[in-house]
């Protein structure tokens, strides 16, 4: 797309609008478990829904992007398995035991570890406010963990830490394998494998067709409301995996990948404000200030790397 193309107000709806269903996806996600779905059952089912959407639309635009070599496919498994399969099962994992928003809050850490690893294995030059951002986000997450209490269960914080490293994989490799293949093709081909992977070990199979069709309640503010549990999981597996991935991908063909990066991260507002409202999820006002000192320092961290990406560059979408 030529610059005459760009437009910054597209790239910002289509940014916004894609952290919007993702902030949203995690409250659903947790009616789906917490209606017997599995967090390996559900990531196996979110990401065989984005290579099945991914793969029909490249089968009518480029097929030629199904032919790849060993070695191509070799770095798109690692994306696939140690990033996709493992940030979606974590962050599962995670929001079935901490409230939507701290997991998340938790998870975009990645951002710092990302910096982090591009200094320190890439030898890319950082500017030297990545370190008021990691002191930022330190301090912050310490406030919300409330780590004076050890209120947070630590299974669930746990899970969340390591979605952040798998976050922080996903983000190098999949930074790598959009310059080489269009963003479409790497969602493809990483959905693939990260499927392949938990269509063995997720237990999918085990999942009672009587359990989708049975009627559960959404919850929380919504508690008087029954649908059938296919309809939550259905909105899981497209407005909130697939449908999100586009519109980050579209985002980057009109704005920076930092600008992106940016506004994705308010997907961390959207699922507090979300949970609030529906799941009755709360942070008491020091918390909230602690939450906002995270959000600081990722943002402060997203603009720390000086590699010379340009402004055209495109990073993979966010997961969660």
């Amino acid at each position: 797309m030529t610059a005459t193309h760009k437009s910054p107000v597209r790239g910002t709806v289509f940014a916004l609008t894609g952290a919007l269903l993702f902030g949203i996806n995690g409250s659903v996600a947790k009616v789906v478990i917490g209606a017997g779905v599995t967090a390996a059952q559900l990531t196996f089912l979110r990401t065989l829904s984005t290579a099945v959407i991914a793969g029909v639309i490249l089968v009518f635009t480029a097929r030629e992007q199904f032919r790849i070599t060993g070695r191509e496919a070799l770095g798109l498994a690692a994306l696939g398995v140690a990033g996709v399969a493992m940030i979606q099962w974590l962050y599962a994992i995670a929001i079935s035991r901490l409230p939507v928003g701290v997991a998340l809050l938790i998870e975009y850490t990645a951002v710092i570890l990302v910096a982090l690893a591009a200094w320190l294995l890439f030898k890319e030059k950082v500017h030297a406010r990545l370190w008021l951002a990691i002191a930022f986000v330190i301090i912050g997450l310490a406030i919300v963990a409330e780590v004076w209490d050890i209120s947070l269960d630590v299974i669930g914080t746990f899970a969340a830490l390591a979605a952040a490293v798998a976050y922080a994989f996903y983000f190098l490799a999949g930074e790598r394998g959009v310059a080489r293949r269009p963003a479409l093709a790497v969602t493809f081909w990483a959905s693939t494998f990260a499927t392949a992977f938990w269509a063995l070990f997720s237990g999918w199979w085990k999942i009672e067709p009587a359990l989708l069709t049975s009627t559960v309640s959404l919850t929380g503010a919504l508690d008087a409301v029954h649908v059938p549990l296919w309809v939550p999981t259905l909105w899981v597996i497209t407005l909130g995996a697939f449908a999100p991935f586009v519109l980050s991908f579209a985002a980057l063909r009109h704005l920076s990948a930092t600008a992106v990066g940016i506004l994705a991260s308010s997907e961390v507002i959207f699922a507090f404000i979300v949970a609030w409202a529906w799941l009755g999820e709360t942070l008491v006002a020091l918390q909230i200030a602690g939450a906002a000192l995270v959000l600081a320092g990722i943002v402060i961290a997203q603009t720390a790397r000086d590699r010379k990406m340009g402004a055209d560059a495109e990073v993979p979408a966010e997961v969660p």
